[in-house]
């Protein structure tokens, strides 16, 4: 019996922005960088964070025209809001994280802000970021165990990280990052958090809302 033709299709993806920064994290901000993990860090528990947690309001400026860059692609490319709402997408808050040997970052999302961002300044062999399927409950309710994972059937997907590599995606995203397994090697990267300035739907819309303040001046 003949096999017939078909198509799978999937339906309403998560997008997952993956670019790296050419030429590399110049010497002055990686400086600056290690300056802030030497001496501006909190504990937190299973890993640490800068006490600045607006780092892009007055530091790295290179590193952010960059991220600034790539946040307008993937506003164009994704969001593709129309042009007559003349939205402002911006960077509120920003900080760095430091993963120590034994250290890690459990499964989160960010709230208060529509997209989240990640640039990796110094990574390990093989590292990675795990993001986990929104619709897992739905999936699970029969929970079938499959022969091989696949994009249909996996709940959790992980990307591989490497030095100047930066992550852009929705901040309902839930994602966490993996015990570091190294004996003496941290794990330093710079998140951030994306909002959106102006009237997000035409005026004559019922939902339709403005948005004007920044979270942090």
């Amino acid at each position: 019996m003949n096999r017939l033709d078909y198509s799978i299709n999937s339906l309403f993806p998560c997008p997952i922005y993956e670019t790296t920064m050419k030429p590399e994290l110049d010497s002055e901000e990686r400086r600056d960088i290690e300056n802030i993990v030497e001496y501006e860090m909190d504990d937190s528990s299973t890993n640490w964070v800068s006490t600045n947690t607006f780092i892009f309001d007055t530091r790295l400026p290179k590193l952010k025209k960059f991220i600034e860059a790539q946040i307008k692609t993937y506003v164009d490319e994704i969001i593709n809001p129309k042009k007559e709402l003349n939205l402002e997408f911006f960077i509120t808050q920003s900080w760095i994280f430091k993963v120590e040997p034994g250290g890690y970052l459990t499964r989160h999302d960010h709230p208060n802000s529509l997209l989240n961002g990640v640039f990796y300044v110094s990574t390990i062999e093989s590292d990675k970021i795990n993001f986990y399927d929104p619709s897992f409950s739905t999936k699970t309710r029969i929970d079938i165990l499959p022969e091989r994972h696949n994009v249909w059937n996996s709940t959790l997907c992980s990307i591989n990280v490497h030095d100047n590599k930066l992550l852009l995606f929705p901040s309902w995203l839930e994602h966490s990052v993996n015990v570091n397994p190294m004996s003496n090697t941290d794990r330093i990267s710079i998140s951030f958090n994306v909002f959106v300035r102006g009237n997000v739907s035409e005026k004559e819309n019922i939902s339709g809302y403005t948005l004007f303040n920044k979270l942090h001046s």
